[in-house]
């Protein structure tokens, strides 16, 4: 099952990240996963937290362009390789990945969990789950 992804939209100068994490801070929502790219004049920050839908809307309610994207979220074992297990499969399976972050997953930190944006989200996960890989679910990450 995919999982919601934020994608903010910030300009890019000094204090516009801090203003957006503020937001969420002040609401006691917690980012569970945040990947930041930039151009010249504005960046994007997508994240996953633990309440995506009161998220949104304090962003949005902050003035701030967000947007909700499916993902699909697994988990990973944190040893040597195992992102590359992982990849295998999408590859076999013909699965492109448009772009991936990560973040440390469980109380232990023994797996990570990897955040994949691929064009078909529902192919990729009918073709990975067919292979034995089950897709982490938003209360899954909400726990974590």
């Amino acid at each position: 099952m995919s999982i919601k992804q934020i994608s903010v939209f910030l300009e890019n100068k000094p204090g516009k990240l801090e203003e957006m994490t503020a937001l969420l801070a002040e609401k006691g929502i917690d980012m569970r996963a945040i990947s930041l790219a930039e151009t010249k004049d504005f960046g994007i920050a997508r994240l996953i937290a633990d309440d995506v839908l009161s998220a949104v809307n304090v962003l949005r309610d902050g003035d701030f362009i967000a947007k909700l994207t499916p993902v699909l979220a697994y988990a990973v074992p944190n040893e040597p390789g195992g992102l590359h297990k992982l990849l295998t499969f999408f590859r076999q399976e013909d699965v492109n990945i448009e772009y991936m972050y990560s973040s440390l997953g469980g109380s232990a930190s023994a797996r990570a969990y990897m955040i994949f944006r691929v064009a078909d989200t529902e192919r990729a996960e009918a073709a990975l789950t067919s292979r034995g890989l089950v897709p982490l679910t938003q209360e899954e990450i909400s726990l974590a």
